[in-house]
């Protein structure tokens, strides 16, 4: 089983890592292998020295369920301690919020996908304590979909918002303590910074064999296999396709109301290479909210079958095209707002550029796809090998 940086916390060596007052970065997936949660467990371990609570996007108590959607201070009924919102006025913690701390403690569970903005609250953090002296220490978790393989474009600099603000591919395999020190190593930001390491987590690992319990990271984020279809679904954001949210297996289903799904699949298997990695089975589903909210959709259930071979952000790419393909004039890019950016598309916020886009509407190649896909990794692994703590 492989231990969390929360549960390394307790020896002697590391609790000496925190100095002074202590504020904790956390969310609802912030808990040891018992479920408790790290806020209980810091409590007991330095009292009143835990004097601020901060939560990312989500909600301290990850809560609150779309993008866009902010969440508020409050002192804690509880633990009778502020708690700050780090995605609601801003997303950068402020001096007041910091005044006092002398220790930043970030404990999140990333799911190992550029979009997903912890990571980006986690570096945007360490700048902000970087001016103000303040010691950042990220109790390490593991990336659920492991730490060798990477997928997607890389993010250019002209598509650089909350959802990606570093050069990195949509599926980074690293850790969110390995990140910090991505950030730290390549974009000189001048903080005091420490990892306190997990045991027993080898680069090769799934979440399916960590050993350890699942919390939501997120409210629409219900299983580790909703982490790993996540690293392509979520393109799906990008388009008037439903991704699911408002049903169980949000991420995991994707579908539109004018498709009929044994008829789609059918489709799929004429214009998809498929291999054994993955199953697209027909589904029919109801979103109670969100995109297409109390209309029935049907399209596909992505089931992956080898967790390790199965390449997620490759395998949507190709069914989104299909979609496009498949609907005709009904398909739509998602033209509102996203993550606050008003005068880019979703979509090439989520793929980091424009070329996955024009590919879809091409409608291109599986090689000329994979020829964009591998466009500057060399240079990516060579950031990321400086970074790698396990």
């Amino acid at each position: 089983m492989v231990t969390n940086g929360i549960e390394q916390l307790s020896s002697e060596m590391h609790l000496n890592k925190l100095k002074g007052n202590i504020a904790l970065l956390c969310h609802s997936a912030s808990v040891d292998k018992n479920f408790n949660h790290s806020v209980l467990i810091l409590k007991n371990l330095i009292g009143k020295r835990l004097i601020k609570i901060f939560g990312p996007q989500h909600g301290f108590v990850t809560d609150v369920q779309d993008n866009m959607i902010e969440t508020e201070d409050f002192i804690h009924p509880y633990f009778k301690i502020p708690v700050h919102s780090l995605y609601g006025e801003t997303r950068i913690p402020t001096d007041h919020m910091l005044q006092g701390v002398d220790t930043l403690v970030v404990d999140l569970q990333d799911v190992g996908t550029r979009v997903y903005t912890y990571i980006s609250t986690l570096t945007l953090a360490m700048e902000k304590c970087a001016k103000l002296g303040i010691k950042i220490v990220v109790l390490d978790r593991p990336n659920p979909v492991g730490g060798e393989v990477i997928e997607g474009t890389i993010l250019e600099e002209k598509f650089k918002s909350f959802v990606g603000r570093y050069p990195m591919p949509q599926r980074h395999a690293m850790t969110m303590g390995e990140v910090g020190h991505f950030a730290k190593n390549n974009f000189n930001i001048d903080v005091e910074y420490e990892v306190i390491p997990m045991l027993n987590w080898k680069r090769d690992m799934m979440w399916n064999e960590c050993g350890l319990p699942w919390v939501n990271p997120s409210p629409n984020l219900p299983t580790p296999v909703g982490a790993l279809t996540f690293v392509g679904t979520v393109l799906f954001e990008g388009t008037k396709l439903s991704e699911g949210r408002g049903t169980t297996r949000s991420l995991e289903v994707i579908g539109h109301p004018d498709i009929e799904p044994f008829e789609f699949v059918e489709y799929l298997n004429t214009k998809i290479a498929k291999d054994d990695s993955y199953v697209f089975r027909p589904v029919t589903f109801h979103p109670m909210f969100q995109k297409h909210g109390g209309t029935t959709c049907g399209g596909v259930h992505i089931h992956p079958q080898d967790w390790k071979s199965f390449r997620p952000w490759r395998v949507s790419q190709l069914l989104c095209r299909e979609f496009r393909n498949f609907l005709g004039d009904k398909f739509e890019w998602q033209d509102a707002a996203y993550e606050y950016e008003y005068d880019k598309l979703a979509i090439d916020l989520i793929n980091g550029t424009s070329t996955v886009r024009e590919w879809i509407e091409s409608n291109g190649s599986l090689e000329d796809l994979l020829s964009l896909e591998s466009k500057d990794y060399d240079a990516y692994q060579s950031m990321r090998d400086n970074a790698l703590l396990y």
